[in-house]
């Protein structure tokens, strides 16, 4: 059962991920071309660009913690034993997931007063919505970690 959540959590992650990166390029290619050309463009393409950013930015690193592909400074692995490595490893896994879940904390705090003060990101989105990326790609970082801890890819 953890496999097949694993593996849709994968399919899902991918997806939104290309989905994203499309829609970006998209709209970006339309207001470089709208406004050169015909002096014209979206008035909420830029905004949108922004939080396809943040998105990218929040996904591209959940993708990143499947295998702990981070990018990481770890120079004293490189001089330790095998064994004393993987118990580093497993340090800083669980160091990571302890630092991913008080970032999910208030981070959804945050999200939870732009959600109350009914702040508008564009168009009509609400900010929350755009933000929401935040405290959910934190934590689903921290579970991997977590998992990493106890079993380091």
């Amino acid at each position: 059962m953890i496999r097949r959540f694993a593996e849709v959590l994968r399919f899902v992650e991918s997806a939104i991920l290309v989905l994203v990166l499309t829609s970006m390029v998209l709209v970006a290619t339309y207001q470089v071309v709208a406004r050169n050309f015909f002096d014209t463009g979206l008035l909420w393409g830029d905004a949108l660009v922004r939080v396809l950013v943040l998105w990218i930015a929040l996904v591209g690193a959940m993708v990143a913690s499947r295998n702990d592909d981070h990018i990481r400074m770890d120079i004293l692995s490189r001089f330790v034993s095998p064994n004393i490595g993987r118990q580093l490893k497993r340090f800083t896994s669980a160091f990571t997931c302890v630092v991913l879940v008080v970032f999910s904390w208030y981070s959804l705090q945050f999200v939870l007063f732009e959600y109350e003060d009914q702040m508008i990101a564009f168009a009509s989105v609400p900010a929350w919505v755009c933000e929401s990326i935040l405290p959910i790609g934190a934590l689903v970082m921290g579970l991997r970690y977590f998992l990493h801890t106890f079993n380091p890819p």
